[in-house]
């Protein structure tokens, strides 16, 4: 076995990277930076050679990398890195079994979309003013949005032909070229029924085609402006927080499961290609059952006193 201090190492595998056909400049410059870093990790730690790593030293390199707020895309990178290094040193004999294999990062929450309480959504969809053109076109923006779930994209794309008010339906284009039918609430079938038969509803331009939102001028409306559209009837409703169409969406799919929807019905409804995409509604909606059961409950209340008398 050759005698060699891990920076030779990490040097001799370098060059065997940059002699093998097909790395790039760019490649190597990347796999020499990231393995200047666990150089200089082994040399702190006083990492001598490979036979002195082991696994509870992969797994503080780890916690260092995570610990520097890296994304997770730059800690995967460096730890592709350092796996390949590692790998060859096995195959030079310099390692028994690679002390990486295993290592996982640590899992953090997935951050969970926002939501707005019903209240707060009854609140929204009564902000525009309807005495107004624009008014009752925003109104009736948010009433489908939150009544189909649709998306912002499907939603400004919806074109008149789409709607079919008698039978409560609309036909939306999804994500890859996908259609679906959605369903269309009471509320939301009045809203476009005002909004359709206003008189003064702009007359669409040609390239606006049969464009069913439209803007003051006549032209289909854009995702910005439904954006702007929302942001605007959350200062009249006098709600201080973000949100945005996707929003609406998710409170959509929140409130579904709440009143007891299964999960693959709601997964039709938003379009969904994958169930594992719409279940993290499920997690919301436990935790606003948590909630309501904490506040409410006596023993949860009980139990929470005695927690903190504990501390």
């Amino acid at each position: 076995m050759i005698s060699c201090s891990m920076d030779e190492w990490i040097d001799q595998y370098l060059q065997r990277l940059k002699n093998a056909r097909g790395v790039s400049v760019h490649t190597l410059r990347a796999y020499g930076t990231d393995l200047a870093t666990f150089d200089a990790f082994c040399a702190e730690r006083g990492i001598e050679a490979p036979s002195d790593l082991a696994p509870r030293a992969m797994r503080a390199y780890l916690g260092q990398l995570e610990d520097q707020g890296l994304a997770g895309t730059s800690v995967q990178r460096k730890l592709s890195s350092v796996r390949g290094l590692l790998k060859w040193l096995v195959e030079e004999g310099q390692l028994e079994a690679s002390p990486a294999v295993g290592l996982r990062r640590r899992r953090t929450p997935r951050n969970l979309p926002g939501v707005l309480s019903e209240k707060e959504v009854d609140d929204l969809l009564a902000a525009p003013d309807t005495a107004t053109p624009t008014g009752r076109r925003d109104q009736a923006l948010l009433e489908v949005i939150y009544s189909a779930g649709t998306r912002a994209a499907e939603t400004v794309g919806l074109n008149s032909k789409d709607l079919d008010l008698k039978a409560g339906t609309a036909r939306v284009m999804g994500k890859g070229g996908k259609q679906r039918l959605v369903a269309l609430g009471s509320h939301a079938l009045s809203a476009l029924a005002a909004y359709r038969e206003d008189p003064d509803r702009p007359k669409p331009v040609p390239a606006a085609g049969d464009a069913l939102f439209l803007g003051p001028r006549g032209t289909r409306l854009t995702v910005r402006t439904l954006e702007r559209v929302v942001e605007r009837n959350l200062m009249r409703a006098h709600i201080h927080r973000r949100a945005t169409p996707h929003t609406l969406r998710h409170s959509f799919a929140t409130h579904l499961l709440d009143r007891g929807a299964d999960l693959r019905s709601v997964q039709e409804m938003l379009g969904h290609a994958h169930l594992v995409t719409t279940q993290i509604y499920t997690h919301l909606s436990i935790e606003r059952l948590r909630e309501v059961y904490e506040q409410a409950h006596p023993r949860a209340a009980a139990e929470l006193e005695e927690e903190n008398s504990k501390g």
